[in-house]
């Protein structure tokens, strides 16, 4: 059933998969996948591609800058591959915001009293997502929006406005899947899985994009930072990167990639963002296309 805000409500099935994952060595997969994905044997890597080729017929190798499937040296270099350059057209505009990446929508709508809707019942708050509340408290009355990168997307994550980088944050936490069924099921669950928080200043005000992990997400990277989590670094205390700080981003530039997929959640400080009148929870949205305006 539909809820009202756009989201479905959880049911029994939702929450019988979310404490199945409670269960499950998360931590530890995720670092099995890590070693699977960057094997460049030929027989594992081919049977990797080939089975996500098969379980995924619409991913559209002639998009990829490097059409041959099975001529990337790894499963993750196939599974992060670059697009021809025309692939993306990025929409122009200093008032315009581009989608950051492919995917899906699940929510988008405007921070008020720090919170950020998630899912029927569910809400968490902007302090709790960039673990940094001075940080939330410019994104007060601004607007979000939550997009799902499922594995068949193209995963590099690329720049929506023309920004200055201003922090980077790793923050460890859960594994949890971040598909529609978990996000119904486990409150809070944005703030709660291992992240990036990447933050920016823009000529429409502060921008932020949190890079969530997720289950089998093997790494998330950056293109100033590199691999920000590898399974050996990951968990302990939240730590500040100072790698590109200070450096200016071009809207359209690559910013980083998911090593397996998983969500971006985008921040925008500016009180009059105006999201494209055809998106809402389910909508497809791809790199570089109008995703909203502001002013």
């Amino acid at each position: 059933m539909m809820n009202p805000e756009g989201g479905d409500d959880a049911d029994g099935a939702d929450r019988a998969f979310a404490a199945l994952q409670d269960l499950l060595p998360k931590h530890l997969l995720s670092r099995t996948m890590h070693r699977l994905a960057r094997s460049t044997h030929p027989t594992v890597r081919n049977l990797v591609v080939r089975t996500i080729l098969r379980a995924y017929p619409m991913i559209d190798m002639r998009e990829a800058a490097q059409p041959d499937p099975f001529a990337y040296p790894s499963f993750n270099a196939f599974f992060t591959r670059a697009l021809r350059p025309d692939a993306r057209p990025v929409a122009t505009g200093a008032n315009v915001i581009a989608s950051p990446v492919d995917g899906t929508v699940s929510q988008l709508g405007t921070i008020a009293n720090g919170q950020v809707f998630q899912a029927k019942g569910s809400h968490y708050t902007t302090d709790a997502l960039l673990a940094d509340a001075a940080s939330a408290t410019r994104f007060e009355g601004g607007a979000f929006a939550c997009i799902y990168l499922a594995p068949y997307n193209y995963h590099r994550i690329h720049m929506p406005l023309d920004a200055r980088l201003t922090a980077t944050r790793y923050v460890p936490g859960e594994l949890f899947s971040v598909n529609a069924a978990t996000v119904r099921a486990v409150p809070g669950l944005f703030a709660r899985n291992e992240r990036v928080v990447c933050e920016f200043d823009s000529a429409l005000g502060p921008m932020a994009m949190v890079l969530v992990g997720a289950l089998f997400v093997g790494s998330i990277e950056t293109v100033y930072a590199g691999e920000v989590n590898p399974p050996p670094a990951r968990g302990g205390p939240v730590r500040s990167l100072d790698a590109g700080l200070g450096t200016g981003f071009a809207k359209g530039a690559e910013i980083g990639r998911f090593n397996m997929g998983s969500t971006v959640i985008l921040l925008l400080g500016h009180r009059t963002v105006r999201f494209a009148e055809r998106l809402g929870a389910g909508s497809t949205v791809r790199m570089g296309q109008l995703l909203a305006t502001a002013g």
